[in-house]
């Protein structure tokens, strides 16, 4: 595909990345000459410098004949313009928008061709606040991702000493567990791939994804790690856009306390929370984490725009006693760095993000995709078309189907019903599979597999 991204930030730069490494066309746009130099000496994309809202620029980097325009600067008002412009001028196919301010959000109607004619609208806050509320909500997993609306979820955990199947075979997973049918997806060790088997061993300290019904992911935890009380206390550092939308997503289950460094923004809070206890100071600040009993709390979760103060305030914040702790982090080169040590989770924005976007990128029915391990690997949900003449996977046992190396399929929703995946299981049109790659030059070849027809030859 012919693909314009707008803007060279942590979001564009990730995305350029991905989308050449699998053979696209990618032009990027930034007003940062400096930027563009050092994405274009790493990728194998062009860059123009300008301002991607304006015609001539968009022109230069061939929105003629694109298929896609991704506008991902930091302002809202230069992306949704661009989007305009190509609509507008270039009739450019697909037109996807990194739209931030809730006051565009929140007006019905205003995005469609006949206003602004934005075809995705991507909000990298809610994104992150969706990402952060479902590790609230299952504690102990390291990543949590929904697919089929909730009806399944993929869930990374670590397996600790002691838990009942480290040290032994995969196979036995079921004997443990009689009435809970799951699927490991993937394994990690040592931040290398495993595909398990059933004589797969899991080993102490590896990284865990499996596949279940959501129903039944507590059970599974349960097996691979030491059952954790459900959280009550949360503190969130930072009331900005996420800070609120956080509080507001799980005040009504949690006692919430967020804790604001401007005083005009802590009063806007405390009038706009229903339950959320709002603090005026600073999060970094020992005696004010003290006062408020901070070795009672569940969940820290530093969410403010800097990566330095969320690592800083996390840090004081377990020594303190907190009982786990989130840290927002948008240096890519920091997550590794800090992950696992005295910070449980680091959030990537930018991978959250990232996933999101991929999902308009792909080819054949895709309908989620996840970027996992900083890219590495991807988990697709895809809808299976057509019947067994015109599909690869229609009609076809799991077992049967020629998957590329490194790809699994973890499980399959039909209507309401979640199948975990087993060699026998037949695959049906309308299926939504979901699968896990683990090595990214094989994406195209499982986007073949789930297009129907002549594109086959």
């Amino acid at each position: 595909m012919k693909i314009i991204i707008l803007g060279a930030g942590q979001v564009g730069g990730s995305l350029a990345a991905q989308l050449a490494s699998e053979a696209n066309d990618i032009t990027v746009i930034d007003t940062d000459t400096a930027r563009l130099r050092e994405l274009g000496d790493r990728l194998d994309i062009r860059t123009v410098q300008g301002k991607g809202s304006f015609p001539t620029v968009l022109r230069q980097a061939g929105a003629d004949d694109a298929d896609m325009l991704i506008a991902v600067t930091s302002s809202d008002e230069t992306n949704m313009i661009a989007c305009q412009v190509a609509y507008t001028l270039f009739r450019t196919p697909t037109k996807i928008a990194r739209v931030r301010e809730s006051a565009y959000l929140t007006r019905g109607g205003l995005f469609h061709n006949e206003a602004v004619p934005i075809d995705v609208l991507i909000s990298p806050e809610q994104v992150v606040t969706n990402y952060v509320k479902r590790l609230i909500e299952n504690p102990g997993a390291l990543q949590v991702l929904d697919f089929a609306e909730g009806k399944a979820q993929l869930v990374a955990v670590r397996a600790y000493y002691g838990g009942p199947l480290v040290g032994q075979e995969l196979r036995f997973l079921r004997q443990h567990m009689p009435g809970v049918d799951t699927r490991v997806a993937a394994i990690f060790r040592k931040d290398r791939p495993i595909i398990p088997k059933g004589d797969t061993i899991i080993e102490a300290d590896d990284e865990v994804f499996f596949i279940a019904a959501t129903r039944d992911i507590r059970a599974v935890m349960s097996e691979l790690r030491r059952v954790e009380k459900t959280h009550k206390r949360v503190v969130i550092a930072g009331g900005g856009n996420i800070g609120e939308r956080l509080a507001e997503a799980i005040e009504s289950r949690y006692q919430v306390k967020i804790i604001e460094a401007s005083k005009a923004r802590a009063d806007y809070l405390s009038q706009n929370l229903d339950r959320t206890v709002v603090l005026h100071g600073s999060a970094s600040d020992r005696e004010l984490l003290i006062e408020e009993n901070i070795e009672d709390v569940d969940i820290f979760c530093a969410i403010t725009n800097d990566d330095e103060a969320n690592i800083m305030s996390s840090m004081l914040a377990k020594r303190l006693g907190a009982r786990k702790v989130m840290t927002l982090i948008n240096n890519p080169a920091y997550v590794d760095l800090v992950q696992g040590g005295e910070i449980d989770i680091a959030i990537s924005p930018s991978q959250a993000t990232i996933g999101t976007l991929l999902t308009h990128v792909r080819r054949g029915d895709i309908v989620n995709v996840y970027s996992l391990r900083r890219g590495a690997a991807e988990a697709i949900e895809a809808v299976a078309h057509g019947d067994a003449r015109s599909s690869k996977v229609v009609g076809k046992s799991i077992g049967q189907i020629d998957l590329p190396p490194g790809t699994t399929i973890g499980a399959i929703v039909r209507d309401d019903e979640v199948l975990i995946a087993h060699d026998s299981t037949v695959i049906e049109s309308d299926d939504h599979v979901i699968l896990f790659v683990i090595d990214k030059k094989y994406i195209r070849d499982v986007e073949r597999l789930f297009q129907v027809g002549l594109t086959f030859f």
